[in-house]
């Protein structure tokens, strides 16, 4: 019986760090968030130090990458469920850091 409640409070403890890794949308940013939490018009990113996740929501990813540089700051990564984004659009995003 010890066994299965052990179990099941490591999993619920490390719940916040896998979901704190994963996300549709994931910016990494030049400087440490200040804040956990930022919203984006309707979206909730969670943040943990340069790091800032979100799930997928209807706005196109170009939109959500300047969303969150003019909340956080200049992004030096943006990546749409895995795919990062080229310098180009990087670039772009960044022009609307605040």
């Amino acid at each position: 019986m010890r066994l299965p409640l052990i179990a099941c409070v490591l999993i619920l403890a490390a719940t916040p760090a896998v979901a704190q890794a994963s996300g549709y949308y994931a910016a990494t940013l030049a400087q440490p968030a200040e804040k956990t939490s930022l919203v984006t018009r309707n979206t909730i990113w969670k943040c943990n130090g340069t790091t800032c996740v979100a799930p997928k929501n209807g706005a196109r990813p170009q939109i959500m990458c300047e969303l969150v540089a003019r909340e956080a700051g200049a992004l030096q990564a943006f990546t749409v469920e895995g795919n990062a984004f080229d310098a180009a659009a990087l670039e772009k995003c960044n022009a609307r850091a605040r």
